[in-house]
């Protein structure tokens, strides 16, 4: 997916408007790391900057992440489990096996939504930051109603250090187009936060 076929994507889902069809390839698979919860937290909604029970805000930049997912003749997947992870803004999981220091307890770390519908779901979280030897990226998996569980990885665009990225750099030039998103302002949503549509497409 390129930088016009998201925004229009992403205007479309804002409007209303019906969507374009384009022939689409699935989205790449990547390794879920060695972060996935081992257990979900008791709050795994799809906000991961307000955690149940708390009053302080998560750290970091404030992103609105809006999405889809279809099959590849487009045909909308609704009651899909998407799931995302991430680390904080200091760059730490919450998971035992990162020994970097505590996360943020006021960051989730982890969020599902279940697809509407017509296929969208979206998730309040903060902008991916980098951590050693990886570049900002968000782990995402979906769990189709029928078919099987696709676990990719969610890039940002133009980022300086996905070309140092053994991950991100083992992926073809289109299929790193298919998961590397850009993040433009949401002022209309959250001020201050910024937004990205991330379609997921499945084989």
């Amino acid at each position: 997916m390129n930088f016009s076929r998201r925004h229009v994507l992403l205007a479309g889902l804002a409007s209303g408007l019906p969507l374009p069809a384009w022939a689409l390839e699935p989205t790449p698979r990547q390794t879920e790391g060695p972060f996935y919860p081992t257990t979900l937290p008791l709050d795994s909604d799809s906000d991961l900057v307000q955690v149940a029970g708390r009053s302080a805000r998560a750290n970091g930049d404030l992103l609105h992440l809006l999405g889809r997912v279809v099959d590849r003749d487009e045909r909308v997947i609704a009651g899909a489990r998407v799931e995302i992870w991430q680390c904080d803004a200091a760059g730490r999981y919450h998971h035992p096996r990162d020994s970097r220091g505590p996360a943020d307890p006021d960051f989730q770390g982890f969020g599902s939504a279940t697809t509407a519908s017509d296929g969208t779901y979206r998730f309040r979280t903060i902008v991916p930051v980098p951590y050693p030897g990886r570049t900002p990226h968000i782990h995402v998996a979906v769990i189709p109603p029928r078919g099987q569980r696709l676990v990719t990885q969610m890039y940002v665009a133009g980022h300086p250090q996905n070309a140092r990225d053994g991950l991100f750099r083992s992926l073809s030039a289109e299929d790193r187009e298919r998961v590397a998103v850009s993040l433009v302002t949401a002022e209309e949503i959250e001020r201050g936060a910024r937004k990205a549509f991330f379609e997921v497409v499945l084989g």
